[in-house]
């Protein structure tokens, strides 16, 4: 469905309709479901919920099946029958276990209303209504990559499992998914099982309204946090307390969670990109990355800041920041539908060549072919995506990724990454997570105010 109409839809029916949680109603899944139906009028799709977590911790629903239902109930199941246009969720939950959870007893009561969705049954009853429908379809969808929670990135997670499991000699276990593919293959031989994951990524890819204002939400609240993280920073402050700081900021207001852990890096740790062990007590000249951002109902922002701890540049450090910030400026002002990343890192060659840098020098090589590009970003911080064309992926209205200029000096204990989350509007951008001091000026003009 097109990203007008969507929007649309939402701003008509929303008033009209119940709200499964605070931030989407149902006419936002069902019109995502209805979406994907038209992918799969030749059979149906079965996504699979995230399963009761082993410890004491909290419940966190599967990207995939949370974008098509907003139900984050566990060991839940869907289907999405594209033959009868019609969409089933399985699941057991009690009253009390509602509750317990902070779910909305209507889940239970009313799933249907409560829902949207046209059919709720128990979970008991998913074996013997999906054999009745295997009568009816060649075809069964379903996602071949591992399911999305908190903190965790399908394609990283998919390549985890594969090494420390699946290929390892002495376990050899297939991820749940691709068992789960196994047993469907084994129990109706007579039905294609084909992959939906880069289907249901591609939907994902491009955001309706009410996802970027989540989007935005959530980059605001992040701002905030590394605001509040700037101001605390100081020589001989601790790492540790200040990823409690960041984290407390998140937790107290809108976050769900993190969308990552907190990353610092300073000193001999700029030589390791995504440094967590807050491990140092930071010293006067110390230059800091921050990178962190919050999960605020299953959708995340990804910034970045470089600044010294004591609060004044260094001309090493101006030099190099400097060189970074008018790059990523170069890299904003060009943001706009119909043109490509490549077109962007061209007007990156020509900002370096009339600053006088020589744009074949290879920290800059990532910059003129992806225009600042590092990755998408939504549900997932490295959101996946079904369809990308690289350097030449045409920008679309709705498409949301990470600014990110990153630029490493390892073995000058320094490094610049200045990371905004930023969407591709009907007329240009708009960055998710303005609000952050950038230039050298606002910089040490902001951390003098203690």
């Amino acid at each position: 469905m097109k990203w007008k109409l969507l929007t649309l839809m939402i701003l008509v029916l929303a008033p009209l309709l119940v709200l499964i949680g605070q931030d989407f109603d149902n006419t936002e899944f069902a019109a995502r479901r209805a979406e994907f139906m038209e992918q799969i009028s030749d059979g149906i799709a079965i996504i699979l919920g995230a399963t009761t977590p082993t410890g004491d911790s909290h419940f966190f629903q599967t990207n995939d099946f949370y974008y098509f239902t907003g139900v984050e109930i566990p060991n839940a199941i869907l289907i999405i029958d594209g033959l009868n246009n019609e969409s089933l969720i399985f699941f057991t939950l009690s009253e009390d276990g509602a509750r317990s959870e902070g779910l909305p007893v209507e889940l239970v009561s009313d799933p249907v209303k409560a829902t949207g969705i046209e059919k709720a049954y128990s979970l008991d009853r998913f074996s013997s209504i999906l054999t009745r429908l295997s009568m009816q379809i060649p075809f069964i969808y379903t996602p071949y990559k591992p399911g999305e929670i908190n903190m965790v990135n399908t394609n990283e997670k998919f390549n985890s499992l594969q090494r420390n499991m699946t290929m390892n000699i002495w376990d050899g276990r297939l991820t749940r998914e691709m068992q789960f593919v196994k047993n469907l293959k084994e129990k109706f031989p007579h039905i294609t099982v084909k992959n939906c994951s880069p289907l249901i990524w591609d939907m994902r890819k491009i955001k309706s309204l009410a996802e970027v204002n989540l989007l935005r939400r959530a980059g605001q609240l992040g701002v905030e946090a590394h605001k509040v993280f700037m101001k605390a920073t100081h020589p001989g402050v601790r790492e540790k307390e200040l990823a409690a700081l960041f984290t407390y900021t998140c937790m107290r207001k809108d976050a769900i969670d993190l969308a990552y852990n907190v990353i610092i890096m300073s000193g001999p740790n700029h030589a390791y990109g995504h440094y967590h062990i807050y491990d140092r007590t930071l010293e006067d000249g110390d230059f800091i990355i921050l990178d962190a951002g919050p999960d605020v109902g299953y959708y995340n922002a990804d910034v970045s800041s470089t600044f010294p701890a004591n609060g004044k540049f260094s001309q090493k450090q101006k030099e190099i920041y400097d060189l970074a910030y008018g790059i990523y400026v170069t890299c904003l002002e060009n943001y706009r539908p119909g043109t490509t990343f490549r077109d962007i890192g061209n007007k990156v060659k020509e900002h370096l060549i009339e600053n006088g840098f020589d744009p074949e020098e290879r920290r800059f090589r990532g910059f003129i072919r992806y225009g600042g590009y590092n990755h998408s970003i939504g549900m997932a911080t490295h959101d996946p995506m079904g369809t990308f064309a690289g350097p030449d992926e045409v920008l679309r209205p709705g498409f949301v990724f990470a600014c990110d200029i990153n630029m490493p000096y390892a073995d000058q204990e320094m490094g610049i990454r200045i990371e905004d989350t930023v969407v591709i509007t009907e007329d240009g951008y708009e960055n998710l997570s303005q609000g952050l001091p950038r230039s050298l000026k606002e910089i040490e003009s902001f951390m003098k105010k203690k």
